[in-house]
């Protein structure tokens, strides 16, 4: 049994990075390397990278995700927009006219019994009402139409929502997360949380970055509400993981069988990007179905024996043989103590809650060491957490 306790650390209130700083790059990088521990500048990073190294980062954009509808006797309920149902594809959420269905969190719900609550934008005469079509524990169905109905939803959250910060941050939404809680790459609309390894990165950093021989790519993941939940089970393998829906073109899996190393992951989300990917295509040489995207324990139970190369090869041939340009999928997979990485070389990634998902996942990047790499961080003044300092891990 693999006990969530020996996943904890004290984390006192005052580590925890309320804001960014003032410069993306002026982070503090701690660099893991075989095991020894150093000191850098997020601003060096290209400097510090393996040898020719490819940059795998996720290109997902935050959504203004948290909506705020007045009740006639004036409570106040908060929505926070978690996964589309209808449409149920990401994409077409976002240019959805009229109406949408998603499944939501619902704050001060006590207060909201039945019927349709409403809320006005005054400056674009915006009139957006929410239905609640079902509850189930601490989630809701919710329907959204607006007026005028030729507003898509990604234009009606743009303009009633706010952006949706970590709740470990103490603080409403500010100016200031509008631009810093999103990577300078940031994309495709689909994201609650933002994929925080990449908020570092700057144009020059990710310039350097190709000047000294690197190369970049982009997939992206949506991250779901579900990051921040913690492991509450005492026995990790009774945690239920979230699902997160994912795209990657296929040129990208072409060029990631063709690689031998040096796959340098931004973040955690990244990391389940291309170890699902691996997965998946197991899932096709098994002459099993995808159509379910990957699912928490399949990379445990699948045939451990397949090649990088082989695997990925076998999910461009079938994105090619369905006339399919990019892969369109959703992963469950849990990475934990005991897991073995088929594509990831190097991980950059923040510095993760006691007892979270994250942090398990970094247990099994570079076993017990993660202890002595956040003890060197606490004793070392590193900031924490979604807006805190970096690290590069290379075990």
């Amino acid at each position: 049994m693999l006990n969530q306790k020996d996943y904890d650390y004290e984390l006192s209130e005052e580590r925890i990075a309320k804001y960014p700083l003032e410069r993306r790059d002026a982070s503090k990088l701690l660099v893991y390397r075989h095991g020894e521990i150093s000191d850098a500048r997020f601003a060096d990073i290209a400097d510090l990278l393996p040898e020719g190294a490819l940059l795998v980062r996720n290109n997902t954009k935050v959504i203004r995700a948290r909506l705020k509808f007045a009740k006639a006797t004036g409570a106040v309920i908060e929505i926070f927009c978690l996964e589309p149902l209808v449409p149920a594809e990401v994409e077409q959420a976002f240019v959805a006219r009229g109406h949408a269905v998603w499944k939501c969190i619902v704050g001060n719900s006590k207060r909201w019994k039945e019927g349709k609550i409403t809320c006005r934008i005054a400056s674009s005469g915006l009139v957006i009402s929410a239905t609640r079509l079902s509850a189930d524990g601490n989630t809701s169905v919710i329907r959204f139409d607006w007026d005028p109905q030729d507003e898509t939803f990604a234009q009606v959250i743009e303009a009633a929502g706010v952006i949706p910060i970590p709740p470990y941050l103490n603080r409403d939404t500010e100016a200031i997360d509008d631009t810093r809680y999103q990577t300078v790459y940031s994309l495709h609309k689909g994201s609650v949380a933002a994929p925080t390894a990449g908020l570092h990165f700057t144009p020059e950093v990710l310039r350097r970055v190709e000047e000294r021989g690197h190369e970049i790519v982009n997939v992206t993941l949506h991250v779901g509400a579900g990051t921040f939940k913690p492991v509450q089970t005492a026995n990790v393998e009774d945690h239920v993981m979230h699902t997160e829906h994912i795209v990657v073109e296929a040129d990208v899996i072409r060029r990631l069988a063709a690689r031998d190393g040096g796959i340098v992951a931004v973040g955690t989300t990244s990391v389940r990007t291309l170890e699902s990917l691996y997965w998946l295509g197991v899932l096709i040489l098994e002459g099993k179905s995808i159509d379910e995207g990957l699912l928490q324990w399949d990379a445990y139970h699948l045939p451990q024996g397949y090649t990088p190369r082989r695997a990925l090869s076998a999910l461009a041939d079938y994105l090619d043989g369905h006339g399919l340009q990019e892969l369109h999928s959703q992963t469950q997979i849990m990475i934990m103590p005991g897991y073995k990485f088929r594509l990831v070389d190097a991980l950059i990634t923040n510095f993760h809650q006691p007892h979270s998902t994250l942090l398990l996942l970094i247990g099994a990047f570079v076993g017990m060491d993660w202890k002595k790499i956040y003890r060197h961080a606490l004793d070392s003044g590193y900031r924490f957490l979604s807006y805190g300092d970096s690290s590069l891990l290379m075990p």
